[in-house]
C-alpha cells in the first residue's frame, strides 16, 4: 500500500480507500464504467480504452491519471468520470477546466470506506464527456 505526506502536513495518509458505495455501484454496476485503478487492484487492461470509465485515482497522484484521463477521451471518445478533491487552487484542476469538462459538486463531505469520519475535503465528479453525450 502507498503511502505519502501531504504538503505542510506530518500527517500520513494512504491511497487505500475505497470509493463511497452509492458512487462506486452508480457507475461500475449500473452504467457498468470500467475502473482502471481499483481497490485491490488487478491488471490494467489497454483493451479497455474503448470503454466509458470510472476514476477514483490515487490522491498521491492525480495529476498523472487526469493527464490519462484527458488523453484517454480524447483519443478514444469515450465518457470518463473522476472522483477528485474539490481544490480549484491546483493545477490540476485548472488542466481539467481547459479540457472541456462538467463539473458535479457534492454537497458535504463523502466518508470513504467503512470509515465513520467524513473526508476532511470537499469533493467533485469530473465529467470528461466528448462525443459520446449522456
Amino acid at each position: 500500500m502507498k503511502s505519502y505526506l501531504q504538503k505542510h502536513d506530518k500527517i500520513k495518509y494512504s491511497d487505500h480507500w475505497s470509493t463511497p458505495k452509492e458512487i462506486y455501484d452508480y457507475y461500475i454496476i449500473k452504467k457498468n464504467y470500467y475502473d482502471p485503478c481499483p481497490l485491490y487492484g488487478k491488471d490494467f487492461d489497454l483493451n479497455i480504452l474503448n470503454k466509458n470509465m470510472f476514476i477514483n485515482p490515487p490522491y498521491s497522484n492525480i495529476s498523472e491519471w487526469i493527464d490519462f484521463s484527458i488523453e484517454s477521451a480524447n483519443e478514444y471518445k469515450k465518457h470518463i468520470v473522476l472522483l477528485i478533491p474539490c481544490r480549484t487552487d491546483t493545477r490540476y484542476f485548472h488542466k481539467l477546466l481547459n479540457n472541456n469538462v462538467t463539473l458535479e459538486f457534492i454537497k458535504g463531505r463523502l466518508k470513504f470506506g467503512n470509515h465513520k469520519k467524513s473526508a476532511p475535503f470537499p469533493s467533485v465528479l469530473v465529467h470528461l464527456n466528448y462525443h459520446n453525450k449522456e
